[in-house]
């Protein structure tokens, strides 16, 4: 009929779907993962982890995805597959300290030590005055009821951050289980001289009461600890 009216006759439509390439995935990846972080920090977690999930695949050579997908496993819950996704980083960066760190204690949430001091070890290794590693290191000892190599880790920590209260709070809890409760108690007052915490606090007030169960400076420090927490 065309041909009869003169009209020219339409052509068929080749459909083209674009292909983006590899650099323009990788990009996208990335602006992803910082929406997927963005979501993380609102608190919208399952969002968070289905987001986090789509730039990985996007964009699976970049450690920072990898971590963002992480933390999103971790606040779903899902430690297994949280150990899994900080590996992934850690293998495309594995002279990075922190993922070192940051897998040691995902294993120590998930009650494994003996790896979580093997990675500790890598980690400071590659950063030796990190004094958070050395935190962990005598947290990941206590679980062992190593508590002579856990008090020389969060020695360490303080010799390397003084104001580092909580491995000095640390330090006295490992003491009171060393039966050293004196110095325990010693060492909680230093701690709320530089954190005036309700832990260390009642972990005082407890130590005092023990050796002295008349001390009218535990009950005050006991309901001091109350007050602030």
């Amino acid at each position: 009929v065309g041909t009869i009216a003169g009209v020219q006759p339409i052509k068929a439509f080749a459909p083209y779907v674009y292909e983006p390439n590899k650099k323009e995935l990788n990009r996208t990846g990335i602006n992803i993962g910082k929406t997927a972080a963005q979501l993380l920090h609102l608190g919208q977690t399952k969002d968070a982890i289905r987001i986090a999930e789509l730039a990985v695949k996007l964009n699976p050579t970049d450690d920072r995805l990898w971590s963002i997908l992480a933390e999103a496993q971790v606040r779903n819950n899902l430690l297994e597959e949280a150990i899994i996704s900080i590996s992934k980083a850690k293998e495309l960066k594995p002279k990075k300290a922190g993922l070192w760190f940051a897998e040691a204690s995902l294993n120590i949430q998930s009650n494994k030590p003996k790896v979580a001091i093997y990675l500790i070890n890598q980690g400071l290794r590659l950063q030796p005055k990190n004094a958070n590693g050395y935190f962990q290191l005598g947290n990941a000892r206590i679980m062992l009821e190593e508590f002579k190599k856990a008090f020389k880790a969060f020695k360490k920590a303080t010799d390397i951050n003084p104001k580092f209260w909580e491995a000095l709070n640390n330090q006295g809890l490992v003491l009171f289980e060393m039966d050293q409760r004196k110095e325990a108690v010693k060492t909680w007052r230093q701690v709320i001289t530089i954190n005036s915490n309700a832990e260390s606090i009642l972990a005082l007030a407890v130590g005092i009461y023990i050796e002295d169960q008349t001390n009218q400076e535990a009950f005050s420090l006991a309901q001091e600890a109350l007050i602030k927490n």
